[in-house]
């Protein structure tokens, strides 16, 4: 009686300590609080904005389970579930030890242990809260010690609660050519999903974002908006639902689909991070997060230089010699960009790669167009005083080419099915080492044999289809996360030796835009989509995420606008160029020329400076974006008029983040030779002034015209 009496006391008091134990996890303005309930379970207590005093977010009643499981009470959409070696689907976590520490000023490092009683089950959530930059990252951890494989069918990176009297949901939707198209609806009771199940340019449907607003749609600086994204390369999945008290519980991670996981005993089930933001301040203040958080922690180099460069796909597509290409070295020097980028269709020679057919995974150079070889370009490039880059595509295969025909098990594909090709071609299996050596020996050998080789386009231009691993064997639900953290494997090594090589992250457009893959390169290709009125809403879209030193833009003949509308749209992005030089009349070339000499000069703004969308192209036939210096000494205005008709009302634009106290002169720039702007900006004007009452920016008043105006503090 006595020792039960005994235990009693210990349960008891071990249930009172939990009681007291508060676990936040803060940044300068969102509190996220955990707390432990009766049955010793984590549940979050709080979700919001920081309150005054700090602590007085301890005293939130939520009570919703932190990491909902499987097989147990719960009715909502379970973070977790898992299958034990005895069949039972069920799991309990309760709450076991938790530690916080700071990794720099800036950095708190947070996690929670969680075991199941009754089986030997560890979950360990983790977070990561960046104190100036108001971002959290929140990941988790799976583990057992049972004697034999378990099964997981669910494993979320992390869940979140949300009580507000309404939500509004704006998705990044598209396809080729029309990425992240940002529809917004309201959440009505039940469940919303955004996901993907393409596995390889995962994103060419439906982009790893969202944007959630609490209680009515946010504004662009007015609003409580959730921002969110999950670093991931492959299938995603966003649960958004809405339960009978109308409160919302948002499930984010990998895709479960077609993916259950064997998880041995002892292995550790590691998720992506889910990264997101808090914004009482409307969208504008989420994006301004995620861009300082992403140029310090999220993208490689993220204050380093970036090389502008003209591409020659658009002049020459495939067709092209070595006379054709060095002829284009001196467009380049004649622009002033930094670099030229060879395009497609380079290599191969048994099989030609002459158009798409034919070529991918036979990475020679192709004797007939280079018959002195790659680094024969590279020197005649730095003779004319510019870098030289190549294109890659190293995890695909044509059937028509050496390497499938050498290595028909290196491709995934059914083994008793029609082979099924996209872009006529295949995914090679990346699951299978001797593949990850032979994509990562494509990167080293280019590289080895041509040193002076100074930037890389790394393609991928298929998704998954018709799939099955020869090297997975009977784990084929293994195929859509091994093939992700296989890539992620092979990206390891290639920085492992080369640490700092500017490589663009493309996949067919946007089919690759998430800070999973981020880590690893220093841009990306949004869109292949390059018309400038088209990419005044693709740049948008991105923006709300990614800063402006990712977003690869270049200036071609797409569209039907001026190369100054076109130059300009370009120049909010990390400039580059893919025309023919030769065909730019005299005063073409002497804008372009000016046009970088005058990006280089201001791109340190656009890069790292404070993005203001002051008006949106989807709510007025005009789009205005502001990018201003932290130290609040210099803006610059990128305008635009697109369609307009003779019933438009354009009302005084009002400019934002400037020190009301500080005198600032304007001046438009980018100007084409002979024009002189329409503007009289011939006065000093107030921050105060510009905040509050603004700038009549529709001059000329003509569809698809364009100016940018740099503002300086005296």
């Amino acid at each position: 009686m006595k020792k039960i009496l005994c235990v009693s006391l210990i349960l008891l008091t071990h249930w009172a300590s939990g009681q007291d134990k508060t676990i936040r996890i803060a940044t300068r303005n969102i509190s996220l609080v955990y707390g432990i309930n009766r049955e010793g379970r984590l549940v979050q207590q709080y979700f919001g904005q920081q309150l005054q005093p700090q602590q007085a977010d301890a005293l939130a009643n939520g009570k919703q389970e932190a990491y909902v499981t499987a097989g147990m009470e719960s009715l909502l959409d379970p973070a977790i579930r898992m299958v034990h070696n005895d069949g039972n689907p069920s799991l309990e976590l309760k709450y076991d030890t938790h530690t916080s520490s700071k990794n720099s000023d800036d950095i708190t490092v947070t996690t929670v242990t969680m075991k199941d009683p009754a089986y030997p089950v560890t979950v360990i959530l983790h977070f990561e809260a960046y104190y100036k930059e108001d971002i959290i990252k929140a990941w988790t951890e799976i583990s057992h010690s049972e004697k034999k494989p378990v099964l997981l069918t669910a494993y979320a990176s992390s869940m979140l609660h949300l009580k507000a009297d309404k939500y509004w949901l704006t998705q990044f939707h598209g396809d080729w050519a029309k990425e992240v198209d940002m529809p917004e609806q309201y959440l009505t009771a039940g469940m919303k999903i955004l996901d993907s199940k393409l596995g390889v340019r995962a994103n060419m449907l439906q982009s790893p974002l969202f944007l959630l607003s609490l209680d009515h749609p946010a504004e662009e600086e007015s609003g409580e908006v959730l921002a969110g994204t999950l670093a991931w390369t492959g299938n995603f999945k966003f649960g958004f639902e809405v339960d009978e008290h109308n409160s919302l519980h948002i499930n984010a991670g990998i895709n479960p689909y077609a993916s259950d996981y064997t998880l041995k005993p002892n292995e550790v089930f590691t998720t992506p991070a889910f990264i997101f933001t808090l914004s009482a301040k409307g969208k504008g203040a989420a994006s301004r997060s995620f861009h300082r958080w992403a140029l310090d922690y999220g993208i490689l180099d993220g204050h380093a230089p970036r090389l502008t460069l003209l591409n020659n796909w658009e002049a020459t597509g495939m067709d092209f010699n070595e006379q054709k290409l060095t002829s284009l070295f001196g467009g380049a020097k004649k622009l002033g960009v930094d670099l030229f980028l060879l395009d497609d269709g380079w290599f191969a020679n048994k099989f030609p790669r002459n158009a798409d057919n034919a070529g991918l995974g036979d990475w020679e150079h192709n004797t007939s167009k280079l018959p002195h070889g790659l680094g024969y370009l590279v020197t005649e490039a730095e003779k004319q005083g510019v870098k030289f880059g190549i294109w890659l595509e190293p995890e695909m295969v044509n059937p028509k080419s050496e390497l499938y025909t050498k290595h028909p098990d290196w491709v995934l594909r059914l083994p008793n099915r029609a082979e099924n090709y996209f872009r006529q071609q295949m995914v090679l299996d990346l699951t299978n080492p001797a593949v990850q050596d032979f994509v990562y020996g494509v990167v080293d050998k280019t590289m080895s044999e041509n040193p002076g080789i100074a930037y890389i386009k790394w393609d991928c231009n298929r998704m998954l289809t018709n799939t099955w691993s020869p090297y997975l064997k009977e784990k084929q639900s293994h195929l859509f996360i091994e093939y992700t953290r296989s890539l992620y494997k092979v990206l390891d090594r290639v920085r492992a030796k080369y640490p700092h090589l500017p490589i663009m992250l493309c996949s067919g457009g946007g089919g690759r835009t998430d800070y999973g893959a981020l880590k690893y390169f220093t841009e990306f290709w949004p869109s292949d989509n390059t018309d400038g009125l088209d990419r005044i809403y693709i740049q948008y879209g991105y923006s709300h995420f990614f800063p402006a030193n990712t977003i690869a833009a270049h200036v071609t003949n797409w569209g039907h606008q001026s190369l100054k509308f076109r130059t300009d749209v370009a120049m909010m992005g990390k400039l580059g160029y893919d025309i023919k030089v030769d065909d730019f009349t005299d005063k073409e070339l002497q804008f372009s020329q000016d046009a970088v000499t005058t990006y280089k000069r201001i791109s340190d703004i656009v890069w790292h400076g404070n993005l203001y969308r002051l008006i949106s192209p989807y709510k007025e036939n005009r789009a205005v974006f502001q990018y201003t210096s932290d130290d609040q000494q210099k803006t610059v205005i990128f305008s635009y008029l697109m369609n307009i008709s003779k019933n438009d009302v354009f009302t005084p634009v009002k400019l934002q983040g400037l020190d009301p106290q500080k005198n600032y002169r304007i001046k438009e720039i980018n100007l084409f030779p002979d024009t002189h702007s329409s503007y009289h900006f011939d006065k000093v004007y107030s921050g105060d002034f510009l905040m509050k009452e603004g700038l009549q920016l529709v001059a000329g008043r003509r569809s698809l015209s364009s100016n940018i105006l740099e503002i300086t503090a005296e």
